[in-house]
């Protein structure tokens, strides 16, 4: 990347201060970009999900997953817990979607609770393991709350076999005029569903998989406590990658937990962070990292730059640090700060592997929180890992003095609602319009992949009038 004129910016630079200036190009069409990453996590978009407990859950690993990206468990979560989440997330189908299963008898009342988990709206009433019907939230309206689901299901319209390819199930759901298929095993018991934008989307993206065909999930690991003996339990339950994790990573004790993670020998790419700098990046590197995360203060739950004036614009801080392990054979996570796909593409082209999503994937079906409506609007809440609800869960087993000290000194916002766009409930259509921009910004930019994109970018600094200039009007002026 070079910046336009080669001039060197007088300050630091957020992803609204710079725009990129389309250069001749020999790709014919978006689709043929390469968008695969190269940090060795072996994803095939470059979208990581942010370790957050409001938006890192098993149903999130699976989706992203199943679309080419990554998502990292928080280190808040058991033990345990995580290896059911890795367990479950290498179980998933590679094409077909997990379905909310109902038994006939349950109510529509369970059924309304559940069905809003999925972005496609719906549960398959099961019998034996055999599909009977499917019920969505309207089936449910003006109904009794303790009427059984068998009483308002109905008959799904499509069928198919697990191993259908998803063009000939596309066609078959479009002709039926069908929300959604089910798919079943050669006995007829349920395998899962797919939506018709599901089988569009499994011809267009590729899944992020194992050696073993597995879906792909990562988890973190903080640097406080055994951290050797945490990392190896995560290594056996089967994480693909690694992830040392605290809000200050050019630290000693990030350096102790690098150092006691890689005599590990882990077999899998190890991300740490948090930092900066090329000092700072060279330092994680040098301790062991394959990829350092950068970003102090963008991530839209952090309040740390307003609370201690600490951090830096991310776009210079990942140009920077991107620049200063690339001839160490480090990558870079662009961690927090993006709000559009533009700034997803910016950071790519700053030398970024892969970008860091938080927030903005809290508002949608696949992140943990339950949907909640208000005003006839939906949404999440989210909240931000050093927080005073995150600190109060992570502190949990800690006496009340201990909890109480360091409740004191939490940062981060605690409660905030992240509405489901109804354009773009799910973190499907999230990445649908992500993976969108960045294949025209490769197109604009002459480049056929990422690295392609990073090399041939020419990027210029704009006013906030110029920014503004660029923002599409929702209403006349």
């Amino acid at each position: 990347m070079r910046f336009l004129h080669d001039v060197t910016p007088p300050h630091d630079l957020t992803y609204d201060d710079v725009f990129m200036v389309p250069a001749h190009s020999s790709v014919a069409s978006r689709y043929d970009v390469d968008l695969a990453s190269t940090d060795g996590t072996g994803a095939t978009i470059p979208l990581v999900v942010a370790n957050m407990t409001a938006i890192a859950g098993k149903r999130m690993a699976e989706t992203v997953a199943r679309r080419g990206g990554l998502t990292v468990v928080p280190q808040d979560i058991p033990e345990q817990v995580v290896r059911d989440v890795v367990r479950f997330v290498k179980s998933r189908h590679l094409v077909l979607d997990t379905p909310i299963e109902l038994a006939p008898h349950q109510t529509v009342a369970e059924a309304m609770a559940l069905i809003p988990k999925r972005a496609h709206r719906a549960a398959v009433v099961v019998d034996d393991g055999r599909p009977v019907g499917v019920v969505g939230l309207h089936d449910c309206e003006e109904v009794d709350r303790f009427a059984q689901v068998h009483s308002v299901m109905r008959p799904s319209s499509v069928t198919i076999s697990a191993g259908t390819d998803p063009r000939e199930a596309f066609d078959a759901i479009d002709r039926a005029r069908s929300a959604l298929a089910v798919a079943v095993d050669g006995e007829g018991r349920l395998v899962g569903v797919l939506t018709r934008a599901g089988a569009l989307r499994a011809t267009l993206y590729s899944p992020a998989v194992d050696a073993d065909g597995g879906l792909r999930v990562a988890a973190a690991v903080g640097v406080n406590g055994d951290v050797a003996a945490k990392a190896e339990a995560l290594l056996e339950a089967g994480v693909d990658c690694l992830v040392v994790d605290t809000a200050h990573g050019h630290q000693d004790r990030m350096l102790d937990a690098l150092t006691a993670v890689r005599a590990l020998d882990p077999p899998v790419p190890v991300a740490a962070g948090n930092v900066v700098s090329a000092e700072g990046a060279r330092a994680l590197v040098g301790a062991g990292a394959d990829i350092v995360k950068v970003g102090v203060g963008p991530g839209a739950m952090c309040t740390t730059r307003m609370m201690t004036g600490v951090g830096r614009p991310q776009f210079s801080a990942v140009l920077e640090c991107a620049a200063a392990v690339r001839d160490l054979g480090g990558h870079v996570w662009a961690d927090g700060g993006v709000r559009h796909p533009r700034d997803v593409a910016l950071a790519l082209a700053a030398g970024a592997s892969s970008v860091m999503i938080g927030s903005w994937f809290a508002g949608t079906h696949e992140s943990p929180g339950d949907l909640v409506e208000d005003g006839g609007r939906a949404y999440k809440v989210s909240f931000g890992m050093a927080s005073a609800r995150a600190v109060a869960h992570r502190t949990a087993t800690e006496s009340a003095y201990d909890r109480a000290r360091k409740g004191l000194y939490e940062e981060g916002i605690s409660a905030s609602r992240m509405y489901l766009d109804p354009a773009r409930p799910g973190v499907e259509d999230l990445i649908d319009q992500i993976c969108s921009g960045v294949r025209s910004a490769c197109t604009y930019a002459g480049a056929g992949s990422l690295a392609e994109l990073h090399e041939r970018a020419v990027v210029g600094v704009q006013s906030a009038a110029g920014y503004a200039e660029g923002r599409p009007l929702a209403t006349s002026w």
